[in-house]
């Protein structure tokens, strides 16, 4: 995958108001897929369709504990979109246009 096509997965799975809720909801702690399902008030398997895209995207990733399934945050993906994001700030190649424009 292109890192382009990557920061696009990345800002596609958070381009939907229940997936923003599930990482924030992991950012407190590792949750169990009855908490999320409890809290967000979605059905099983509009809830088992966010997590997918949001484990494909690489934001989370989950443990079974017996019957129970576990989510958490990926922090080092977490910690890649923070860089790309500051990389790309405006101002941060100020002047530098004419080479980046021209590639």
């Amino acid at each position: 995958m292109t890192p382009a096509a990557q920061v696009a997965q990345w800002f596609h799975a958070l381009a939907d108001e229940t997936r923003v809720r599930i990482v924030e909801m992991l950012s407190h702690k590792e949750r169990c897929v009855c908490e999320l399902e409890q809290v967000l008030e979605i059905a099983q398997s509009k809830l088992s369709f966010h997590l997918k895209v949001l484990r494909d995207a690489g934001l989370i990733a989950d443990r079974r504990e017996g019957r129970w399934m576990f989510y958490g945050l990926q922090r080092e993906t977490l910690d890649q979109i923070a860089a790309y994001t500051k990389s790309v700030k405006p101002g941060k190649h100020a002047g530098s246009c004419a080479v980046a424009c021209c590639d």
